[in-house]
């Protein structure tokens, strides 16, 4: 083994993705200490997406104040990579469904303002290339609040402002771009996108993902009547056809806001998370890739981090071996061997709580001893 590239997602509550790699690394250099061995963060768009691309592609963190999901202020953040004029937002962390309590879900009254806010900030640290994740939503407003947040107006059939909320699409009558910040011409928008849905029917985003955000049966039907007429409007305002493109249903709509109003391309997360950390060149000349996460099931099978960047490896080496590594494995994990990863192995070596497993000494003392002992066997 002469070169190995490691890409192992985050373990949950015990490791960063970073952390992780350091700790195969190490192991790697106990068994192959002349291999040439490279560690890069994997991400897939989801939850702690910011953290890992930041930590990796060495930016920082940005704490913020925005107008949360019910209108009221909430602390936030975002990532810059300076150099690369770059920014991370994952747009839960302005409108994320945890951030509304249980009894007052409801997409009529909650709002994508605050994600508007965080890429304007963004674009006054000097951010002109975005990666935003947009999965999670409490929203259902077809991005209407995070479009009137960059300057965009819709109004009423009276002239005046129709609102930011889900409910408020149903009245806007005229849309009005003259306003928008002129920067956002100069700006490249890439969506972390993982769903198909289009933007309104049967597989729409208020059928399909609505109810988990507190709408009723009669509030679905409703509200995909409004994204519809809203839709129209647009598309003919714009001359951007979207409603139908997969992946414009996501988050409420807000896939089809960013493509239709923004020029944003829908990318799935995993795709657009291994573009952004430069791993290619790497994986091209590889003999071992080693990638993982804490848990490995059939969803990791479906395009998770290390499913993504196992057959990513694959189809650029066909020589290359890939292994995993995870906290645990569930039984379905079997399909994650038809998606690119050779084999995988669960790290712990003696029965323990989940508590105790996930102690950072022993995910450490755990991971090390499990990727030496893979790589013997390839010695």
């Amino acid at each position: 083994m002469e070169h190995i590239v490691i890409a192992i997602d985050s373990f949950k509550g015990s490791l960063s993705s970073l952390a992780a790699g350091q700790v195969a690394s190490d192991a790697v250099r106990a068994v192959f200490p002349q291999a040439r061995v490279e560690i890069f963060p994997l991400a897939d768009g989801g939850e702690g997406t910011v953290d890992t691309l930041v930590e990796g592609l060495q930016g920082q963190i940005v704490p913020a104040v925005v107008t949360g999901p019910l209108k009221s202020p909430v602390r936030s953040r975002y990532g810059v990579v300076a150099e690369r004029k770059l920014a991370v937002i994952e747009m839960a962390d302005a409108a994320g469904l945890p951030m509304v309590p249980v009894e007052k879900r409801n997409p009529l009254q909650t709002t994508t303002y605050g994600l508007g806010e965080l890429i304007l900030q963004a674009i006054d640290a000097g951010c002109r290339e975005f990666i935003i994740g947009i999965g999670g939503s409490a929203t259902n407003d077809c991005g209407l609040g995070m479009l009137t947040a960059l300057g965009w107006k819709f109004l009423k059939g009276d002239g005046t402002a129709a609102g930011i909320c889900g409910g408020n699409l149903s009245e806007v009558a005229a849309i009005d771009g003259s306003q928008a910040d002129v920067r956002l011409k100069e700006c490249r928008f890439r969506i972390a996108c993982d769903v198909t849905n289009p933007l309104y029917g049967p597989n729409g985003c208020s059928a399909i993902f609505g109810p988990q955000k507190g709408a009723t049966p009669e509030i679905v039907k409703a509200m995909d009547e409004s994204i519809h007429r809203f839709a129209d409007l647009a598309e003919k305002e714009l001359g951007n056809v979207g409603a139908a493109v997969p992946g414009a249903g996501a988050a409420g709509g807000l896939g089809f806001a960013f493509r239709t109003f923004l020029g944003g391309e829908l990318t799935p997360g995993t795709e657009l998370c291994l573009e952004a950390i430069g791993i290619r060149q790497a994986l091209e000349k590889a003999d071992l890739l080693v990638t993982g996460e804490g848990r490995m099931d059939r969803q990791t099978a479906m395009g998770k981090g290390p499913a993504g960047v196992a057959q990513l490896a694959h189809r650029l080496n066909p020589k290359i071996k890939t292994v995993a590594v995870c906290g645990c494995a569930l039984p379905d994990a079997e399909l994650v061997n038809q998606h690119g990863i050779d084999a995988y192995f669960p790290i712990l070596h003696m029965p323990m709580t989940a508590e105790e497993a996930m102690e950072e000494k022993n995910t450490r003392l755990n991971l090390k001893q499990t990727v030496m002992q893979i790589l013997r066997l390839l010695k």
